[in-house]
């Protein structure tokens, strides 16, 4: 897998229907212990909550898990798995926290309900594709600076940290299927002076 879509920013929305309330919480997560403790944070806030229920997706080890947390088989957890799998969307969490209003949904109005909270939570948020980038170290003196500075983004990377010292160090990410370009032009515009550094491989936002 050279990327994937996640969703930026833990975040939260609501809505209200037959004056039920639905929280819908959302938040990016690697592991399943991350998003056991998203969950348990949320019943904790909402203790008082008729429900909450929850579905997470993870890369690692291809996990999907959901639980209705006593509402109707099929009518809760399912609905906001299925958010996530529509919108491709992995390593996330979501809660949706209900406040029973006093009159019945019905199996179709749970499903319905469910699904857009878990919908305005993933909106609210944002989706964002991570890709599978390199990041490297390219140490130039200050005339080469400017050049490297506007190379980097031309390839398609992101300058993460300048240290100037006697030289300047830039630490940047790139996506790995554009590095090798970027290290050719390097090369080349440098007159061979100068080359990239790989540091490690690894998810990231560009």
């Amino acid at each position: 897998m050279q990327e994937y879509l996640t969703v930026a920013k833990e975040t939260e929305d609501e809505f209200t229907v037959k004056h039920s309330r639905f929280i819908g919480y959302i938040k990016p997560v690697t592991t399943q212990e991350e998003a056991v403790e998203f969950i348990n944070s949320k019943k904790s806030k909402h203790w008082d909550a008729t429900h909450n229920v929850y579905a997470y997706i993870l890369r690692d080890g291809q996990i999907r898990r959901y639980s209705d947390d006593g509402e109707p088989q099929g009518t809760a957890g399912i609905p906001v798995l299925d958010v996530l799998q529509k919108e491709g969307l992995t390593d996330c969490v979501v809660v949706v926290t209900r406040y029973f209003g006093g009159i019945l949904l019905g199996g179709g109005g749970l499903v319905r309900a469910y699904s857009h909270a878990a919908k305005l939570a993933v909106d609210a948020s944002g989706v964002i594709k991570m890709s599978m980038c390199v990041r490297a170290e390219c140490e130039c003196d200050y005339g080469y600076y400017g050049r490297l500075a506007s190379l980097i983004p031309e390839c398609g990377g992101t300058i993460e940290n300048s240290d100037f010292t006697e030289s300047v160090k830039v630490t940047f990410t790139m996506p790995q299927n554009l590095y090798g370009s970027f290290c050719a032009k390097l090369v080349d515009s440098s007159l061979g002076k100068y080359n990239a550094t790989e540091l490690e491989t690894l998810f990231a936002q560009v």
